[in-house]
């Protein structure tokens, strides 16, 4: 490595792009390339990053593997940044760099590229994929090396993402603790982006998550009231937030059955008394003027359900109509989202205060680019979101004012087959 390039690796790690520019600026060979990449990266020009990390990579070869995998590394981490979470490949590149950086002896570069791919994955709610990722022995079968002594930055980032997926399983003193080691990494890094990602994850712990719906009214939940109240067997939990319900250790995936759910949300809502049939058919099957065909649709779909729930509540029908009878003597709890309606996975992925493409924003929740289109524009006119850039660069971003709760238990996460 001649001593310019090595000048502007010790500013990059310091932080000072314009300085590692200066000593690259009109150099084209690999090593520079990769330096020039890095560094507008870190001056937020992602694009021109991503085609100089790409050059750098064609330029060193297949003889070169490790300076390849760290530019794919690299590139993929702009990617993220940039919310592209839709080149198909999925974390097949990453991982593959990775285990050629861990062969080669490169052990923190290795774990930088597991924790990108596990922070993609989580983005796309594929939680238990990304727990994988990170736990994850090497293609060899031969256990994982972690570094004895982290970089301060990457410690942070790999605190940072256990506690996201501690977080989204709602464990509780789990995030807590992870949390605390990303603060601490993150102060003796000096990173400023770093320590207020930190400060987010933080105050998560301390907005409204939720809101309880009983016979009593509406009450506003913690993230650790609401893991509390799940864990609970004394409470038969109508979950909206996930569309699940759950007594204690049981729980009933319903997300991909959401006729049945919208019943037992309304019957739980109704609870102890009995939810009437012309506002269930409304409710559930979104008509003001039901005839025949409805009533016989809810007998129909009030069988399913009543055997789907056997095991944690049964349906009673009644003069009225159906009524909710949870076993055990258990009590009935509604969990309601903070912000209601389908663009509360919307809103949800945008808080974390990057700039997502439409497309991006659709794969990660599962719909089509027009629902999401749709969603979007109704959350524009409300002043919810604001568009930036045009075209195909057109990103979207939450409005400053969207504060005050967070959105964790709406972030996506892939349900398992019911």
């Amino acid at each position: 490595m001649d001593s310019m390039i090595a000048a502007a690796a010790r500013a990059l790690a310091g932080g000072d792009a314009l300085t590692a520019l200066q000593r690259v600026a009109l150099r084209d060979d690999p090593p520079a390339l990769a330096l020039r990449g890095i560094a507008m990266a870190q001056l937020g020009e992602h694009p021109r990053a991503r085609e100089l990390l790409r050059r750098a990579a064609r330029a060193f070869g297949p003889h070169e593997s490790v300076a390849c995998a760290r530019c794919v590394v690299a590139e993929a981490e702009v990617a993220l940044a940039q919310r592209d979470l839709g080149d198909g490949k999925g974390p097949a590149p990453l991982l593959a760099a990775a285990h050629t950086l861990q062969a080669h002896g490169d052990t923190t570069n290795a774990l930088q590229a597991r924790l990108v791919a596990a922070r993609r994955l989580i983005l796309l709610g594929r939680l238990s994929e990304a727990a994988g990722v990170l736990a994850a022995p090497s293609a060899d079968s031969t256990p994982t090396v972690v570094p004895a002594r982290l970089p301060p930055a990457l410690a942070a980032v790999a605190a940072l993402t256990r506690a996201e997926l501690a977080l989204r399983a709602l464990q509780i003193d789990a995030a807590r603790a992870a949390l605390q080691q990303a603060e601490e990494a993150a102060q003796h890094a000096g990173v400023p982006a770093l320590q207020a990602e930190v400060a987010h994850a933080h105050a998560l712990l301390g907005q409204p998550a939720a809101r309880l719906l009983g016979p009593r009214g509406e009450q506003a939940l913690l993230l650790q009231d609401v893991a509390a109240l799940r864990a609970s067997a004394d409470t038969l939990v109508v979950d909206a937030c996930r569309h699940a319900v759950h007594a204690g250790d049981v729980a009933l995936p319903l997300a991909r059955r959401p006729v049945m759910f919208a019943l037992v949300r309304a019957l739980a809502q109704a609870w102890p008394d009995d939810a009437d049939r012309e506002a269930l058919i409304a409710t559930v099957f979104r008509t003001r003027h039901p005839d025949e065909t409805h009533r016989a649709r809810l007998r129909v779909e009030m069988g399913r359900l009543r055997k789907l729930i056997a095991p944690l509540a049964g349906v009673e029908a009644t003069a009225r109509g159906f009524a909710l009878r949870p076993l055990a003597g258990r009590s009935v709890a509604v969990l309601a989202p903070p912000v209601e309606g389908e663009q509360g996975a919307l809103l949800a992925l945008l808080a974390d205060g990057a700039a997502w493409s439409t497309s991006a924003l659709a794969l990660a929740l599962g719909d089509s680019q027009r629902t999401v289109q749709r969603a979007l524009a109704e959350l524009e006119s409300g002043g919810l979101v604001r568009a930036i850039g045009q075209a195909r660069a057109r990103r979207w971003v939450a409005a400053p004012m969207v504060v005050g709760f967070t959105t964790i238990l709406l972030l996506p996460a892939s349900p398992p087959n019911p």
